[in-house]
């Protein structure tokens, strides 16, 4: 059990890690968050003696939950990540290339709440800042292309598209946006 705490101690510390190798300020690593402090929690749990027996069971049951949600926050930022700063929120997004433009995608209600469609954002790619203007494309072929994409240069999502916390396409709910330099 001591070695089962380690690991998922570990696979905490990797969830609040690997964002620090991106430029740029540290983000706070989303869904990593979550599953790394409940990591953190659970391997104490299993590390202290003193831990009533039922504690230890409940920590138990509930750390493959932690395990799969610490490992998917750690690996989402071990690749490529860039940060749209978008008013007071940071929107940290894997991107694509495609003959030279740059391609996102996310949940709609993400784009509209962050009002994204035309405004001049700021962009950090490869410690490099610089305004972009993000352009909602209606269009299925672009929604697939850029799926498409991203399942080429982003292990993570092969692994998630595997296990099947992702479909073989875009989400219905998802909306595809192109990134243009600013005038």
């Amino acid at each position: 059990m001591k070695i089962y705490g380690a690991f998922l101690g570990l696979l905490g510390l990797a969830a609040f890690l690997v964002p620090l190798q991106h430029p740029g300020p540290y983000g706070i690593p989303g869904r990593g968050l979550v599953g790394g402090t409940l990591c953190l929690a659970i391997a104490a749990l299993l590390w202290v003696p003193s831990i009533p027996t039922f504690a230890r069971r409940i920590a138990l049951a509930v750390s493959p939950f932690a395990l799969i949600v610490a490992l998917y926050g750690a690996m989402a930022e071990a690749e490529e990540v860039i940060v749209l700063y978008a008013g007071d929120t940071d929107l940290r997004l894997w991107v694509v290339d495609h003959e030279g433009e740059e391609w996102v995608s996310m949940p709609r209600v993400k784009a509209e709440t962050n009002a994204l469609d035309g405004a001049r954002l700021t962009r950090l790619r490869h410690g490099e800042v610089r305004c972009t203007v993000p352009r909602l494309v209606e269009d299925a072929e672009a929604d697939q292309r850029t799926f498409a994409l991203r399942d080429e240069k982003y292990a993570v999502q092969r692994l998630a598209r595997l296990v099947g916390l992702f479909g073989d396409g875009p989400s219905p709910a998802a909306v595809t946006l192109r990134l243009d330099p600013c005038d």
